[in-house]
């Protein structure tokens, strides 16, 4: 079914539908019907002798400079063609389809003086699996994203270049043809069109990249918070820890509701463990386990409560019409600040420090059981014959590289800020790049919590007792794709292996965590294939 755009704000999962698993999308009636009733305001103002911005008057640092009708179409042409200056790699196929799908989401709501038409054909391109190609680099975050969002525009004017979709040779998979916009317009009888007065304006004022990569982000997380207490209660029994600190009773005395959920989901995952239960008695002297055991639920407890955070700052962008000028209800139009991005910086820079540290606690528990001295009793670097074997010493090298990188992407791009615009725009957000940093941080979390439950699958097996059922049950997924202990092998195809089954939603499943798989990507679900057919080769 589509996602219709105009009724109601979209939520975080109809962008995530749209933007990672092509959704279609439709505008509503009542949405078209607001966008004629703004359209007739701009053209009376166009009328107009006298300058109002962004309709008969030039851009930014320009506003004072008045322009005849006869050159306003030039103008907006102009804007598109001047802004689209990005450079780089190219953002991803899903960040690109969740910019294009948040503008028109705002060009829905009747304020930014659009016409019917431009606003049909970003739903048709939507449709039509047509995206601008678009660098990485450009957008300050501030007067929104100007450049990623100028090179939607400009593929809508018919020029510049664009991926359109094509089958691939996999039942999931997708392939991509380089076009340029007329010609991929063209093949989808779609027109390409020509900007009116304020056109220029309504489709580059806003942070909707920014927002698309802060609900894409969500959306991953939810998953690998989940993932992050699976990892530790595989942890804790591997490492022969306790269940205790985990009691309800003990989270009731400091009830973040992050801790309380991360402590219940690692209580219920332990619960009925035989490993567990082989060390409560007074033979176990211990008297607590290591910070990196016990606090787990404070930690990942507070990237939950970071989250939710986020996603409240989330809901409150995807049902906001952000633009300048905007067209009030009354008729009027006004210039604001709305465009500026520091409500949605700040949370994308929120995340990446939260993210840090949950990796950085699961690199310390997969530590633990390399080292003899601290992980009671398992062979040095868990390997097969200690000496001849390095076991998987260099996996921790690779969760300790990528958590490095992962505290260095945790210092906040928001704090920064270079003016720019002949200083008319002299304190800009930088959430753009706050948004492309924290997307390689939940990548490189991912990763590591893949190492960590693939180190502590390995280390419960070399247990004399059974693991728990749901722990179990993930070990006995991850070995369809990942042996269990033996002599060294090929790492990294293991590594690689893990990730699919974690990040995929493998490891949740195996635990009940996640009762369908409709959350993979095509990617994702490819990848986890390919995963599963690399290890049978011979």
């Amino acid at each position: 079914m589509p996602v219709r755009i105009g009724d109601a704000p979209l939520t975080r999962h109809d962008v995530v539908q749209v933007a990672r698993f092509d959704a279609a999308v439709e505008l509503s009636a009542a949405a078209l019907d607001r966008i004629d009733t703004a359209r007739a305001v701009i053209d009376g103002l166009a009328a107009d002798p006298r300058p109002h911005y962004g309709i008969s008057t030039g851009f930014g640092a320009l506003a004072n400079t008045a322009i005849g009708p006869e050159d306003r179409t030039r103008l907006q042409q102009s804007l598109i063609r001047s802004h689209a200056a990005s450079s780089g790699e190219e953002i991803e196929r899903e960040v690109v389809r969740g910019l294009m799908l948040l503008r028109l989401q705002t060009l829905a709501t009747g304020r930014t003086g659009i016409r019917r038409a431009t606003a049909e054909l970003y739903a048709g391109m939507l449709n039509a699996g047509i995206h601008p190609v678009i660098g990485e680099y450009g957008s300050l975050g501030c007067s929104g994203d100007l450049a990623p969002l100028s090179h939607i525009a400009l593929a809508a004017m018919g020029e510049g270049t664009v991926r359109v979709d094509r089958p691939g040779d996999g039942p999931l998979a997708l392939a991509t043809e380089l076009l340029d916009a007329s010609e991929a317009l063209a093949r989808a009888g779609l027109t390409p069109v020509v900007l009116a007065e304020k056109e220029g304006l309504a489709l580059v004022n806003g942070t909707d990249g920014m927002l698309a990569m802060l609900c894409l982000a969500l959306a991953d997380l939810d998953k690998l918070l989940d993932t992050a207490d699976l990892a530790a209660a595989m942890s804790v029994e591997g490492l022969l820890g306790t269940d205790a600190p985990f009691a309800a009773e003990l989270m009731a005395l400091r009830p973040h509701p992050g801790q309380v959920a991360s402590a219940a989901n690692i209580a219920a995952l332990l619960a009925d463990s035989p490993i567990v239960a082989s060390h409560k008695g007074p033979e176990d002297t211990r008297v607590q386990d290591a910070y990196s055991l016990r606090c787990a639920p404070q930690v990942h407890g507070t990237a939950r409560d970071t989250a939710a955070h986020a996603a409240r700052v989330a809901e409150i962008e995807l049902s906001s019409a952000i633009d300048n000028p905007v067209v009030l209800p009354d008729g009027r139009v006004v210039s604001n600040g709305n465009f500026h991005g520091a409500p949605v910086a700040a949370v994308l820079d929120f995340l990446g420090i939260a993210i840090a540290d949950v990796a950085s606690m699961s690199e310390r528990r997969s530590d633990r059981f390399l080292d003899p001295a601290r992980s009671y009793g398992l062979p040095p670097f868990l390997a097969h014959d200690p000496g001849v074997d390095s076991g998987l010493m260099i996996a921790q090298y690779t969760q300790a590289g990528i958590v490095s990188e992962l505290k260095r992407l945790a210092s906040p791009a928001s704090v920064d800020s270079i003016p720019s615009s002949a200083m008319q725009e002299d304190h800009v957000s930088m959430g753009w790049g706050a948004a492309r940093k924290l997307r390689r941080a939940v990548d490189g979390l991912g990763r590591v919590l893949a190492i960590e439950i693939m180190t502590a699958a390995r280390g419960i097996e070399l247990r004399d007792d059974a693991p728990g059922p749901r722990t179990g049950r993930v070990i006995e997924q991850l070995r369809a794709l990942v042996p269990g202990v033996g002599p060294d092998r090929f790492l990294a195809r293991d590594i690689e292996a893990s990730v699919a089954f974690t990040v995929g939603g493998g490891a949740l499943l195996g635990a009940g965590m996640l009762d369908r798989v409709e959350s993979w990507s095509a990617r994702e679900g490819e990848s986890f294939r390919v995963g599963i057919e690399h290890e049978q080769q011979p």
